[in-house]
């Protein structure tokens, strides 16, 4: 009886793994039939896009062929001035923010130590270039003051129209030696450096 409980046990394995193999098969096509599916799709035309970077540029140029930069003025006496015209141009893309006017001595003397006593500046924009008119110049436009105060100097320049591209301040650069200068500043010497810096506008959201 043990002999036949074995015969019996290895015929019918056959039948009992062929019945699970067929299972697996009936659910391996059930699971391929749900993943069969339609789709429908469409799209729309292609846009085209260009994004570019702008350029901020700033350019300091004599006016006309009379004005000279750098500057020289020697031999001043208390109550002389001498006035010098040159151009800021925006020649970038993009507005500036601002357009700030720094002005420090490389070699210093009571001359621009004294706020009060010492040398000035001044600072006109002009809606036109500026034309000789005797011994000084003249606008012919529209004149506005972008800075009158001691030479030593950084702030920025409000009202100066080269803050949009394309546009140009016709700037009259003016130092004078105040009269009430006393003999502490004679055999004085001061030599200056100017410089006109142009910051981009705010980012903006398009």
């Amino acid at each position: 009886m043990s002999i036949r409980t074995d015969v019996g046990s290895a015929r019918r394995s056959p039948i009992t793994k062929a019945v699970a193999s067929v299972g697996v098969l009936a659910a391996a096509a059930a699971v391929a039939g749900l993943g069969t599916f339609g789709n429908f799709t469409d799209s729309t035309t292609p846009v085209d896009a260009t994004v570019d970077t702008g350029t901020v540029s700033i350019s300091l140029t004599p006016a006309s062929s009379y004005a000279t930069v750098p500057v020289t003025a020697g031999g001043f006496l208390p109550g002389d001035s001498s006035a010098t015209p040159f151009d800021i141009t925006n020649d970038g893309s993009v507005a500036w923010q601002s357009l700030t006017f720094t002005s420090w001595a490389d070699t210093s003397s009571v001359l621009d130590s004294d706020p009060v006593h010492g040398l000035q500046l001044g600072l006109q924009s002009c809606s036109e270039s500026w034309t000789v008119a005797g011994s000084g110049y003249t606008c012919g436009g529209d004149v506005a003051s972008l800075y009158a105060g001691p030479i030593i100097v950084d702030r920025a320049l409000a009202g100066a129209v080269s803050l949009a591209p394309g546009r140009t301040d016709h700037v009259l650069a003016t130092i004078s030696f105040p009269a009430t200068a006393g003999d502490a500043y004679k055999d004085k010497v001061s030599q200056m450096s100017f410089r006109f810096t142009a910051v981009q506008r705010d980012a903006t959201t398009r």
